[in-house]
């Protein structure tokens, strides 16, 4: 233990000297040294050196210092009072919901000029903190359920703020730099704004140290001494929402700074709160003017990168280290667990044939229903010629849906987790992540080249997840929370290139958001024909799948090759996601909505649920696509975007509905 305090002490004094070092440096490119007294008591401002020193390099010093002290005094109230060591606001969505506050605000739709946008930084972190609190509360504030709840509607929250982009990109271009956490955008009234703001915080912390130490305990045992645990929990946290809005107000998203200066105090030796409350905040201070300093110093090698684009992508790395250290309740509920299994051979043939009538009952009305200035009506005369732009769309949608439905079931056999999809495990961004590297640096960038870096993305994603969750004992809780890790370092990445000044970021935006108005004919008829291969090729893992969710011992004493098994299931799902994410993007819930509907309609085993899924995910994506046409004519919501509407609440849902039949 004294080793591990004494390493840590050489890493923030190792910190602290690099921070230093850098800060002087980049501050000399700006002003001679010998100048700086002058220009910090009396700055002359016929000198543009002096001016930018004194505006604009201090400024941003300060405010990164302040801001990374409040982060970090946050973290250590979210992670006392809900005794979980991956809380932070990031990871709990606080964040996000403060950043669509502003974004609403910088649009003009919430009224007050800069005092609404404080107040709508406020209520928009109390929003997202009341549905993530309220879905834990009553399993008495689960470390694993905060997670994935935060996570899952901080990506809801993303999924807003880019439709308000495909609406308003001008006006957003700027706030997609500050929303990354670009501090070069600072003032001394935005340091003026925070110091006397964080130093009140520090204080109510301080005086809130008893209670606070005693909801570090067990709860009979803090009630027993006399705590009354909802007002002392209410109370801290919302000292610590406040904390993260007034942050994020001020800089933008700035991840997992929250995370790390807690657990650094912690190495440190502070095993007391008052003194985590006094040496986390100092270690995140540091933190983040050395994560600032070092991309000012990037600034001038390379180009601009936004401080919080940095320290999530540094971030998502350390939350899987940490994942280990995180306290594990009882695994969600296996597939095998819903009942018993009964015959379902001619219920699936049933189901099927009727699905298919109904889904050509679908595509008739999607191909002739339509909108215009006057109203809903029929195509009528006008469908040949309006054919030819409908049906290479609505045959992507509809394909889309199949692949992701397919993958999503796969991913819950595979990983025996039912709340498993490639977009809450971050394969769909892994995919499109790819994709865009390919878009960027490869010189082809046609079908098949953009298919095999999404695919080669997916499977990566796919596999280091497998591998962490498997670390030690198999956890499908750790599955979870590293796909959304990777998830959010993924998004990171999208939201740095979306900060950038390339021209085709214009047609990437909607792309991403999962629009289908830009698919040509060719592109659609190769999804359709992918989709059919590889829903061919599902069954040849009949048996692979059904015997997988019964565990790795059982199914090895059954003679299945677990590695082979895996691994082919793994690339067929992989390739599944990229071919869905290469029509309709990542952001998209399809992949879990549709194996829950087909085993919520009785279809639990492997082949059958299969069939339905993909049935259900070709039904969802077809009508979102219809309804992402008719709903805001004449602009049009993208049907990745509108799936996502109603994925991610529906999560919420099963997360609660889980706490109160597998606790």
């Amino acid at each position: 233990m004294k080793r591990r305090s004494l390493f840590s002490a050489a890493l923030l004094a190792l910190a602290a000297l690099a921070a230093l070092a850098l800060s002087v440096h980049n501050a000399r490119q700006v002003l001679p040294v010998r100048w700086w007294l002058g220009a910090i008591m009396h700055p002359d401002t016929g000198d543009i050196r002096q001016v930018l020193f004194y505006y604009s390099v201090l400024p941003r010093l300060a405010v990164s210092l302040l801001v990374g002290a409040g982060l970090a005094l946050a973290g250590v109230l979210f992670q006392q009072v809900l005794r979980n060591p991956l809380a932070e606001p990031a990871t709990l969505g606080v964040a996000s919901g403060a950043n669509l506050g502003v974004t609403l605000a910088g649009l003009g739709m919430l009224p007050g000029g800069g005092a609404g946008q404080q107040m709508a930084a406020l209520l928009g972190a109390l929003g997202v903190g009341i549905l993530v609190f309220g879905t834990a509360w009553g399993k008495r504030l689960s470390p694993v359920t905060l997670i994935l709840a935060g996570l899952v509607v901080s990506l809801y929250c993303s999924a807003i703020t880019s439709l308000l982009a495909l609406f308003h990109y001008q006006e957003l271009q700027n706030l997609f730099l500050w929303s990354s956490g670009a501090l070069n955008q600072q003032d001394w009234l935005a340091a003026g704004y925070l110091l006397p703001r964080l130093g009140l915080g520090l204080l109510l912390a301080l005086l809130l140290v008893r209670p606070l130490t005693l909801l570090g305990v067990d709860d009979d045992v803090a009630r027993q001494l006399g705590l009354g645990l909802v007002a002392a929990r209410l109370g801290a946290l919302a000292l610590a929402v406040v904390l993260s809005a007034m942050m994020v107000n001020a800089v933008g998203v700035v991840g997992f700074i929250g995370l790390f200066a807690p657990l650094l105090a912690k190495l440190l030796g502070a095993r007391r709160l008052r003194h985590r409350l006094l040496l986390a905040p100092v270690a995140g201070a540091l933190l983040l003017c050395l994560a600032d300093q070092a991309m000012v110093l990037l600034a001038q090698l390379w180009q601009e990168v936004p401080t919080g684009a940095a320290t999530a992508l540094t971030g998502a790395p350390l939350l899987l280290w940490l994942l280990p250290r995180l306290r594990h309740g009882t695994a969600p509920e296996m597939a095998g667990r819903y009942g018993e299994i009964r015959a379902e051979r001619t219920r699936t043939g049933l189901w099927v044939a009727g699905g298919a009538v109904l889904l050509l009952a679908g595509l008739a009305v999607v191909l002739t229903i339509g909108r215009d200035s006057r109203g809903i009506s029929w195509a009528g005369g006008d469908l040949w010629r309006l054919l030819p732009w409908r049906w290479p769309r609505t045959l992507a949608a509809l394909s889309a849906g199949m692949m992701l439905a397919a993958a999503g079931t796969l991913i819950q056999k595979l990983t025996s987790n039912v709340m498993g999809s490639p977009e809450v495990l971050g394969i769909s961004a892994g995919a499109a992540s790819a994709e865009i590297l390919a878009m960027f640096f490869l010189p082809a960038d046609g079908f098949g080249a953009m298919l095999g870096a999404g695919s080669g993305g997916a499977a990566l994603t796919l596999a280091a997840i497998l591998a962490v969750a498997g670390r030690r004992h198999f956890s499908s809780q750790r599955l979870l929370l590293a796909g959304i890790a990777l998830g959010t370092m993924f998004s990171a990445l999208i939201a740095l290139l979306l900060a950038s000044d390339d021209p085709r970021l214009g047609s990437l935006l909607a792309w991403i958001s999962g629009s289908t108005y830009g698919v040509l004919a060719p592109q659609a008829v190769a999804s359709a024909v992918l989709a059919v291969v590889l829903l061919m090729l599902a069954p040849l893992c009949r048996r692979w799948l059904n015997v997988l969710p019964l565990g790795s011992a059982t199914a090895r004493s059954l003679g299945v090759p677990l590695a082979r098994s895996r691994l082919i299931i793994l690339l067929l799902a992989s390739v599944l996601t990229a071919g869905a994410t290469l029509t309709v993007g990542p952001l998209s819930f399809v992949g879990l909505m549709s194996p829950h509907m087909a085993r919520m309609l009785g279809f639990r085993r492997a082949m059958p649920q299969l069939a339905v899924a993909s049935i259900i995910g070709a039904a969802l994506m077809l009508a979102a696509d219809w309804c992402g046409r008719m709903v805001m004519f004449p602009n049009q919501i993208p049907a990745g975007l509108l799936a996502t509407f109603i994925g991610a609440p529906y999560f919420v849902f099963l997360l609660r509905r889980q706490g109160k039949t597998a606790v």
